[in-house]
């Protein structure tokens, strides 16, 4: 299991300057870094992979950012839009090293809205379409989608794992997985170690985020549960720490950070990655 760390806690947007970054990653004792790219000019993917080769990291992930203007239920523009970027960033995965694209792909962050059920299934329809179309291009370049299920407070459209599964089910396609979140899950979830355990094979990726958004350890999620949960599944993927700031003011807004969640940030990656080894190993 390698654990890594999402750049959205220390810099936005990421930027080959940003890679400045990995060697407090690696003496922290991290494996990766998965790197959240809000504008693909924003980087050289080139650069920064010498920069991780360099420090002993990989990339784990590619963190996909979804603003209004990207929004595969949103308007013909929004929709091209986000289709045109998500395979841009399939591209990017590969210079950068890794199969992983992930992230709340389906529609705009903070984008909640009470719909009628017609139009939810007419969205669903379109979201179905457009997962089909990445997921083929995904497939011919060897990478894996991760969806990842949001909040309720994030968005109306997809926020459990049984949502997730029946998407997966209906796009048919092994480019397909998802990314689970244990903030989102402490909302939306029953039971998010019984979660893991239906979503199974199906697990792509994981996040690992207090119950406040803040330090894995120092918040109410069952650890000992999630960790149980992803040894009966056999999940042998990336763990990455994800949290953010209000530092960080586009993901800020979208995620409703308002206060400082801890007194310091490198103590969410430094003192949360220590608590995941010891857990989750």
């Amino acid at each position: 299991m390698k654990f890594g760390v999402n750049t959205f806690l220390f810099a936005s947007p990421f930027t080959n300057a940003s890679t400045r970054l990995f060697p407090r990653f690696k003496t922290w004792g991290f494996d990766g870094v998965e790197i959240a790219v809000e504008n693909p000019a924003d980087i050289d993917p080139v650069f920064v992979k010498s920069q991780l080769d360099r420090h002993g990291l990989v990339c784990t992930s590619v963190c996909a950012c979804f603003p209004p203007r990207r929004d595969l239920r949103g308007t013909p523009a929004q929709q091209r839009a986000a289709l045109l970027y998500l395979q841009r960033l399939v591209d990017l995965a590969g210079v950068l090293g890794t199969n992983i694209v992930m992230g709340p792909l389906y529609s705009a962050t903070g984008r909640a809205e009470a719909v009628p059920a017609g139009e939810y299934r007419r969205q669903w329809r379109t979201v179905r379409a457009h997962l089909k179309t990445i997921c083929h291009y995904a497939e011919d370049h060897d990478k894996v989608i991760c969806l990842e299920p949001l909040n309720r407070f994030e968005t109306d459209f997809l926020n459990t794992v049984d949502q997730g599964l029946a998407m997966i089910q209906e796009v048919k396609s092994p480019a397909l997985k998802l990314l689970l979140d244990t903030f989102h899950m402490n909302i939306e979830e029953k039971n998010p170690a019984e979660a893991i355990r239906r979503a199974g094979a199906q697990v792509g990726h994981f996040h690992a985020s207090g119950s406040d958004r803040g330090t894995p350890g120092n918040d109410h999620v069952d650890w000992s549960g999630v960790a149980q949960a992803l040894k009966d599944i056999h999940y042998a993927g990336a763990v990455v720490i994800e949290s953010f700031t209000p530092d960080v003011k586009v993901i800020a807004r979208a995620a409703a950070i308002w206060r400082k969640i801890e007194p310091n940030r490198d103590d969410i990656a430094r003192l949360g990655l220590a608590f995941l080894k010891k857990t989750l190993e």
